[in-house]
């Protein structure tokens, strides 16, 4: 009885010791953010070391500021599969948004575009569907056909949709990247991307057009066929399968055949950070997801990006040359910043400065200063300030006019 009293004793006070060294440990400020901010940098370190890639390709991108947090052999020039749709879907969306064409337009469909092997949603000649329709056709079920009908609709043929879309991807400085046909289906060496080209053509799309997630989250949708036989219905089901994986999943696009493997640009949305992780060349169908899926959860835990919201407290300037005029000014864009190992957001700050003399004329759009963006007293970024309006320069017969109002003004 002694013993264990003895033993107890011992045990008790050693629990003690620690709980009073924890104590004080944690409740020092200085010692308690120390601790906070390396167990986070620990954590991203763990999270970025234990990524395994098999895949012969890959990239994640936080795509509001296009900073890449991860990426292997991002560059290699590979065959792209139907993740080539990435590139078809931002001409539609271009053409929609530019009022070249609708959502409620009705599209015929060519024999050309039934003749569309592999993936397909089975359209018939002549059969009727709108763009709207074909769009989920597109992103939902990955439909070749659908792809090439758009094309069609759009370019007046495949050919000249593609000499667009190899236009669209040297404006987007994918330089690794060369289109053949607008669905991914050609077995040629000369149709190929990295998974860098691929992150920077989603960033565009998911960013320029955030509605393309209404229907790259669908999971399933039944469309109507209407052709000289009837009506019938065919259920779209997501070839994306990441999105009952990950519930911040919100697509965006699959693609496989022999040559490319299994590939995947796959987006995805946790509160003000958005991730685009592109697998390319996974060995086998599950890889490209859960490679994907490993990127995401990285992203997330080591991401956090910083947005300028206050851009509207801009003075008006005055203008030399110009009669009585101020100038008012606004923001270029809007400044953001993603931080990758903990860092606090509200240590940012700006410096505004403008330019010591404006000179009448200004255009509209012209640079009158900058401001910009430091952390903790290091730079990490800036933005032009522009006028907002324009302002020509005063003549003799405005100066005239402008000294008889005065004059009388004062009579």
């Amino acid at each position: 009885m002694f013993i264990k009293k003895l033993f107890f004793g011992k045990l008790l006070r050693k629990i003690c010791l620690v709980l009073c060294i924890s104590f004080l440990f944690y409740s020092s400020p200085v010692y308690a953010n120390e601790l906070e901010t390396a167990l986070a940098e620990t954590e991203v370190t763990e999270t970025a070391s234990s990524i395994e890639i098999t895949s012969e390709s890959a990239i994640l991108m936080e795509a509001l500021t296009g900073k890449v947090l991860f990426e292997n052999n991002a560059d290699e020039v590979l065959s792209p599969a139907s993740i080539t749709k990435i590139m078809t879907l931002i001409l539609i969306f271009d053409a929609l948004h530019e009022g070249e064409i609708s959502l409620n337009d009705m599209v015929t469909t060519s024999a050309y575009a039934k003749s569309m092997g592999g993936s397909q949603v089975f359209l018939e000649e002549g059969e009727k569907q709108t763009v709207e329709t074909l769009i989920k056709c597109i992103v939902v079920a990955s439909g070749n056909d659908a792809s090439v009908a758009m094309a069609e609709y759009i370019s007046g043929s495949e050919e000249e949709f593609v000499v667009k879309m190899n236009e669209k991807a040297a404006q987007l400085n994918m330089t690794n990247t060369n289109f053949e046909d607008c669905c991914g289906l050609a077995d040629s060496d000369n149709h190929y991307t990295s998974a860098r080209d691929v992150a920077l053509m989603s960033r565009y799309l998911i960013t320029n057009y955030p509605e393309i997630s209404d229907y790259s989250s669908i999971w399933m949708e039944t469309i109507i066929h209407k052709t000289n036989k009837g009506e019938s219905e065919f259920v779209l089901s997501n070839t994306n399968k990441l999105l009952k994986m990950n519930k911040y999943v919100t697509g965006l696009k699959t693609g496989s055949t022999s040559k490319a493997k299994y590939c995947l640009s796959a987006t995805a949305q946790k509160d003000n950070v958005e991730l685009i992780a592109v697998i390319m060349a996974a060995p086998d169908y599950k890889t490209r997801f859960s490679e994907a899926n490993q990127l995401i959860n990285y992203g997330f835990s080591c991401c956090r990006v910083y947005t300028d919201t206050d851009n509207d407290s801009l003075n008006e300037l005055s203008v030399k040359g110009a009669i009585d005029i101020d100038l008012k000014c606004k923001y270029e864009e809007e400044f953001s910043y993603a931080f990758t190992n903990g860092e606090n957001n509200e240590n940012v700050t700006k410096e505004i400065s403008f330019f010591e003399e404006i000179k009448a004329p200004v255009d509209k759009g012209d640079i009158v200063g900058t401001i910009k963006y430091y952390y903790l007293g290091e730079t990490i970024g800036e933005v032009n300030i522009v006028a907002d309006e324009k302002i020509e320069k005063a003549g003799i017969k405005e100066w005239f006019l402008y000294a008889l109002s005065v004059y009388f003004c004062k009579q």
